[in-house]
């Protein structure tokens, strides 16, 4: 199939990269390669990709509505996985327009694409970040996420909406991931596992907030592309049991589904940084803070539904992935 990656130089955008070339997939990566973290490490991503002769990279923001029509014009993509987003909650406190533009402008110009060029399949990211101030426990598909408590969780939902919106005007299959902390090596340097180990090997104290009582349900990277790609090759469909009498946000009498994937087994903060001590061979120095703003203190998947759709089973242990993490980050930064 002809794809287009959006987000390609960002670390689950690479790593979907390189499995679907390996099966054969055509893939245009597409990224605008901003500074919100080190470009010199989203460049290495994209130099992993470009030596493969069925990958094109394309430098362009989701955002800018006429490259994006002229990009979905010419090259007639089958399926599109859009993974480019603003991410991160707690900068959306500081700068909320980014997300805006890129999460709900952006995602627009995603789906009027997939709409005109009468795309197969639009598989896009959302994020655990829904479930907000929900306190039941695992978070499931079917339970209502009105409630965000950060801006960007708010732009998740958002492209829920506007996906089904478009699923039930147009007949375009959307299929939404929730992701829950993915974690693993080329991650992100904002995320914890990048700052917690190279404060640790720098011998600085590490920041942790809810004097450690949160709780993750931490997703190795491999898991979570081994899904997204199963999820691709099944397009969304009406669901015939749905009932909107009693309304299930996961589902639709349109081609829509929204999906869980995560571990769905929440791991506790400090034992996360346990498995850094052990895989570092070096203690902690700890700040116990309080719970930060917008930050939510237990995240839990329930994965059945994906399981049920695509035989979504994550296999990666949270001290495997670590230790691939910290093997990797050793290697990359030469530490």
């Amino acid at each position: 199939m002809k794809i287009l990656l959006t987000g390609a130089a960002g670390f689950i955008g690479m790593t979907t990269s390189l499995k679907l070339l390996a099966r054969g997939d055509e893939v245009v990566g597409l990224d605008n390669l901003n500074n919100y973290y080190d470009v010199a490490l989203k460049q290495s991503r994209l130099n992993r990709l470009l030596p493969h002769a069925k990958f094109r990279f394309v430098k362009l923001d989701v955002a800018e509505r006429e490259g994006m029509a002229a990009l979905f014009a010419t090259e007639k993509f089958d399926r599109v996985i859009h993974l480019a987003a603003q991410a991160g909650v707690r900068y959306s406190l500081e700068n909320p327009h980014a997300y805006i533009e890129s999460n709900v402008v952006g995602f627009t110009n995603i789906l009027e694409g997939c709409r005109h060029a009468k795309v197969q399949h639009l598989v896009y990211a959302s994020s655990s970040s829904v479930y907000g101030g929900n306190t039941k426990m695992p978070f499931s598909e079917h339970d209502g996420v009105d409630h965000p408590v950060s801006l960007y969780a708010a732009t998740k939902k958002a492209n829920e909406l506007m996906a089904h919106t478009y699923s039930h005007l147009f007949g375009t299959p959307t299929t939404g991931l929730r992701f829950f902390t993915v974690y693993g090596p080329w991650g992100r340097p904002d995320m914890a596992l990048f700052l917690f180990t190279k404060a640790i090997l720098e011998g600085r104290a590490i920041n942790v907030f809810n004097h450690g009582n949160m709780q993750r349900d931490f997703t190795y990277v491999d898991d979570i592309v081994e899904g997204v790609v199963r999820v691709l090759d099944r397009v969304a469909t009406p669901d015939p049991a749905y009932d909107a009498k009693q309304a299930d946000p996961a589902t639709s009498n349109a081609p829509f589904r929204v999906f869980n994937i995560g571990n769905n087994n929440p791991v506790r903060l400090l034992d996360f940084i346990g498995c850094i001590e052990n895989a570092l061979g070096k203690k902690a120095q700890k700040n116990l803070l309080p719970l930060q703003d917008g930050d939510v203190p237990e995240t839990y998947a329930n994965t059945d539904a994906l399981n049920d759709w695509v035989g979504f089973v994550p296999e990666t242990t949270v001290e495997q992935g670590i230790a691939r993490f910290v093997a990797w980050y050793r290697e990359y930064y030469a530490v």
